[in-house]
């Protein structure tokens, strides 16, 4: 409900930064497809973060940061990087399929990010 309500006030809204802590739970798919375009739209008009673990929202970012999460026994490390190109491609297709990088995965991933930037 916040992402259509932000959807439909984009264009008015004085908010300069968006953040959307995995607003695609519980979803997957087409529909998760959908949610990434109407993001990206969002993004059009101020700066959006959005946390993912699906490959159909994170490739419809403009960017993509890394955030990498260690814990210790007492504490937690946390640490983001923007990824390039290649690499991005790389941690969609790691979404997509596994561990193990297969060529389609990676063909794949090429093509979700192609189709969200078309």
């Amino acid at each position: 409900i916040s992402l259509a309500i932000q959807v439909i006030t984009a264009q008015t809204s004085r908010v300069p930064t968006l953040v959307f802590d995995e607003v695609d739970v519980g979803i997957g798919g087409p529909t998760a497809e959908v949610v990434g375009q109407l993001l990206r739209r969002i993004g059009e008009q101020g700066q959006v973060l959005t946390v993912t673990h699906l490959p159909q929202v994170a490739a419809q970012g403009h960017n993509h940061l890394f955030v990498h999460k260690a814990r210790g026994q007492d504490e937690t490390h946390t640490a983001v990087a923007t990824l390039e190109e290649n690499e991005r491609i790389e941690e969609i297709a790691r979404m997509l399929g596994g561990v193990d990088l297969t060529e389609q995965a990676l063909a794949h991933a090429r093509q979700m990010i192609d189709s969200a930037q078309a």
